[in-house]
């Protein structure tokens, strides 16, 4: 027997596996043979920032002047991070999407951990970090879609049984309502059941099980508003949805004023910069409310501009996500175009009066740091997807 030959051997076996283990562990960032972006999702998300910090810049300054002493802070700090979150996005595309397979379930534990602590602060919906603020309901919703999107694709062929289509994500969603509620943040919690049962249907959970699921998440949503403190809170928001003018200078004031500058734009608006809302009328115009300004400035015209903007960022985001070869793919992109989506047609319909008001912020436009890069990462993950699906069809 050559010894010396078998030992050799077994040094090219060793060293073998040992290149194999830090190739596995570099494979994330090595770079690989990529596609080019989607060009039109780009063009419209970026048109969506830009017009977005326009608008917060002529929404904010007279609040920022009055509270703040500095006409320009929501605006620095708005694109301080939309920097950041552009600078994410353009190292997210380069990210193989495939990689958030590995960290779906880490990535839910840090968003019930974040839910759990915001419950011990003072604010309740955000943790303090001292140089900003953090929002952990922003993670929440990217998490949940990132783990329904993981956990089909891991189990397509199996959904429309009750033990695994059901159970294990209506555990994982009742959980994160439930910790949503206590806040509460009804927006959000409104937010997380949309999305998650627009995921699951499309994933392919028999509809009758999605419609029990439905039942019982309306029923312990229903004990939560019975039982507690939301109660309260929930009949405060619909009383004055229904009838914003029966206490114009209460709790009706901020729809009231939204209503009035949303009819004083008109067909082509006041000018940019000429709303007379914001001069402390409409309260914090900046954050939720910021449509109706746009409203105001710009007239109908440059409010269904925005429409389409985001009409056609959900459009580019289907078409996106439909041409990936592989289902987490598919599903990962359906779900973070549902969220845009969602969150921009309920916040103009709270605006607009249709829906109560539940605190929705407007993707792109409502002053928030956290928002802000957690949607421009987001919109990476989709341009990721373009990448891979462009090289999969070559």
């Amino acid at each position: 027997m050559d010894i010396a030959g078998s030992g050799t051997e077994m040094q090219r076996v060793s060293s073998k596996r040992e290149k194999s283990l830090w190739f596995g562990i570099l494979d994330i960032f090595r770079r690989k043979e990529r596609g080019r972006v989607d060009i039109p999702f780009v063009l419209i998300v970026t048109s969506l920032v830009v017009i977005g910090l326009v608008m917060l810049l002529s929404a904010s300054y007279p609040y920022a002047h009055f509270y703040r002493d500095n006409s320009y802070e929501f605006f620095f700090s708005q694109l301080v991070f939309a920097v950041i979150g552009t600078t994410a996005a353009f190292f997210v595309s380069r990210f193989d999407y495939h990689h958030w397979h590995r960290v779906a379930l880490p990535l839910l534990a840090i968003a019930y951990s974040l839910l759990v602590l915001v419950l011990f602060t003072a604010k309740r919906r955000w943790l303090d970090l001292g140089f900003t603020s953090l929002q952990p309901s922003e993670i929440a919703k990217f998490a949940l879609i990132v783990f329904l999107s993981d956990y089909i694709s891991r189990h397509f062929k199996d959904m429309h049984k009750i033990g695994v289509g059901f159970v294990p994500p209506l555990f994982v969603l009742g959980a994160m309502v439930g910790l949503l509620m206590m806040e509460p943040h009804l927006s959000c919690t409104v937010i997380v059941c949309v999305i998650a049962i627009c995921i699951l249907f499309i994933g392919g959970i028999n509809w009758k099980v999605l419609a029990v699921g439905g039942v019982v998440i309306a029923v312990g949503l229903l004990c939560l508003v019975l039982f507690t403190d939301v109660i309260n809170y929930a009949q405060t928001r619909l009383a004055y949805w229904f009838d914003p003018f029966s206490d114009i200078q209460g709790d009706g004031w901020q729809t009231v004023q939204s209503l009035y500058a949303i009819g004083s734009g008109g067909i082509f608006g006041q000018g940019l910069g000429n709303s007379r809302q914001k001069h402390l009328y409409l309260p914090e115009p900046q954050n939720d409310f910021i449509f109706a300004i746009v409203c105001e400035e710009l007239g109908f015209i440059g409010a269904m501009v925005v429409i389409l903007l985001f009409a056609a960022l959900v459009w580019r985001g289907f078409v996106i996500a439909m041409r990936s070869s592989h289902r987490f793919g598919k599903m990962l992109g359906i779900g973070l175009t549902i969220q845009v989506g969602l969150q921009a047609l309920l916040n103009i319909g709270v605006v607009t009066g249709f829906l109560p008001n539940t605190g929705i912020s407007l993707p792109f436009f409502s002053y928030g740091g956290t928002s802000l890069v957690m949607l421009m990462m987001q919109m990476g993950i989709i341009l990721s997807i373009s990448r891979s699906s462009r090289i999969e069809k070559t």
